[in-house]
């Protein structure tokens, strides 16, 4: 299993400027799997247009995890 770990700092600015969100995958490729359907996605492609404008997003990091032990 992998874990895909985002933090993003977003607009507005103040306390609550800081969001995440953790996908996990089966595998790596499963990841890349997704990452081509989401971009084929026509709803997925709007909100990222939407992004564009709005420029809400101001970085994000990310990070791939996977469990130090198996269950």
């Amino acid at each position: 299993m992998i874990t895909c770990y985002l933090k993003y700092v977003i607009d507005p600015e103040g306390a609550n400027n800081v969001a995440f969100a953790m996908f996990s995958f089966p595998s790596l490729a499963a990841y890349e799997d997704y990452r081509k359907r989401m971009a084929a996605d026509p709803e997925c492609q709007e909100v990222f247009e939407m992004e564009k404008r709005n420029r809400s997003i101001l970085s994000y990091e990310r990070s791939f995890l996977r469990p130090v032990l198996e269950p």
